[in-house]
């Protein structure tokens, strides 16, 4: 029987890899592969050890929520590497072929297989721009951007704030708006004990619990929050705040802060990569999601705080705000000083018991673009044929 469906290569990281940009592509591929004929082209070194910070880049979870297949072909500092790709993705002879494109860094290396395949696969060469600039980037930065997606003939944007900023970049070309999948993937126990989790983690049935989650980089304003218990413990001695994730940053200042505030007793902090069977216990004792950022483009944790039906305060930076509906699925609030946190913890007290944030973020979830996606890529294919 013969394949009518379209053949769509992908090119980022996928499993064994962790992290919000392996989830994305993994996530991307599922919601296509029923529609197109998909294919995966995965790294086989994404980031030299030297220059990242974590632990390891792999997924060390007991539970793997996306296994994708995938070859693992690129190796981010190989140029042998970058032909061996071209050549393979040739070989397969897609309709188009979609870049994941996330951090400079990548810059010379998808450049130089999208140049590689220009020729073969003339406009049908599409970038993904989950970031278009790292979060502390700096003008090589720029540079770096402006050659990795040199070669593309269109672009998909996830937020608003990527699509104005892209103008600089496009040049006129194409540019399609879709965005981040809301991830319910680790929703893997359906029914927590709640109770029990708290306790483990030091927790009075009753507290109030503030979630922070996440890689700690300077960016993400965790100082910023920790000063604001300071005001919210004032007003309420059992709103607790939980901060879980790997610090990327260093770890002493914040304990320091911590100490230094006497707040050891209304703060716990889990410092490590949390595993996927692991995400649930924190995200589902968790009252309320904050984000207290001072740049974003988008973020996995607020689309991971909706996968599990928690409310979230973010600031207003990027584009977070684009995906809270003011008092219904969260609050927005002025990034970079801590009074303005606490005022949207404090909006959350005020109205938790009246708003029913669960509804909210149901059918905030309902509209996501993201379950468009397979129409959207039909749509650039239909829209490339043409332009040829």
């Amino acid at each position: 029987m013969t394949n009518n469906k379209k053949k769509i290569v992908i090119i980022g990281p996928a499993y064994p890899y962790r992290g919000g940009n392996s989830l994305y592509v993994s996530s991307v591929y599922t919601i296509l592969k029923d529609y197109f004929d998909v294919s995966v082209v995965n790294f086989s070194l994404l980031y030299p050890s030297i220059l990242f910070p974590g632990t390891t880049q792999k997924d060390i979870s007991e539970k793997q929520i996306y296994q994708i297949p995938s070859e693992r072909i690129i190796n981010s500092i190989n140029p042998f590497t970058w032909f061996k790709t071209a050549k393979y993705i040739k070989s397969l002879k897609p309709d188009i072929v979609i870049f994941d494109w996330w951090n400079p860094f990548f810059g010379p290396a998808l450049f130089s297989i999208s140049k590689l395949i220009k020729r073969e696969l003339k406009n049908k060469i599409i970038f993904i721009t989950e970031n278009l600039i790292s979060h502390e980037g700096k003008f090589l930065d720029r540079i770096l951007t402006k050659i990795g997606l040199k070669n593309a003939s269109s672009f998909i944007v996830l937020s608003d704030v990527v699509e104005k900023d892209i103008v600089e970049y496009s040049k006129g070309r194409s540019v399609y708006k879709s965005a981040l999948p809301v991830y319910d993937c680790y929703m893997l126990n359906k029914n927590p004990d709640l109770l029990k989790i708290k306790n483990q983690l030091g927790f009075d049935a009753d507290d109030t619990i503030i979630l922070f989650f996440g890689y700690v980089r300077k960016y993400k304003g965790l100082n910023i929050l920790i000063d604001a218990m300071k005001d919210i413990t004032s007003f309420d001695k059992k709103i607790k705040l939980l901060i879980v994730g790997e610090f990327y940053d260093s770890p002493d200042k914040y304990y320091s802060q911590i100490k230094n505030l006497n707040l050891s007793d209304n703060i716990k902090v889990v410092q490590k990569f949390v595993p996927n069977e692991d995400v649930g216990n924190y995200y589902s004792i968790a009252d309320i999601v904050v984000l207290p950022y001072l740049n974003a483009t988008q973020s996995g944790v607020l689309n991971i705080a909706y996968g599990f039906r928690k409310p979230v305060v973010v600031t207003d930076v990027g584009g977070l705000s684009e995906d809270v509906v003011e008092g219904k699925t969260g609050y927005v609030v002025k990034p970079g000083k801590s009074e303005f946190i606490a005022e949207g913890i404090f909006k959350f007290m005020k109205n938790r018991s009246e708003t029913e944030f669960e509804k909210y973020i149901e059918e905030k979830l309902s509209e996501n673009e993201f379950n468009k996606m397979p129409q959207l890529v039909g749509r650039i294919i239909e829209d490339l044929s043409n332009a040829n």
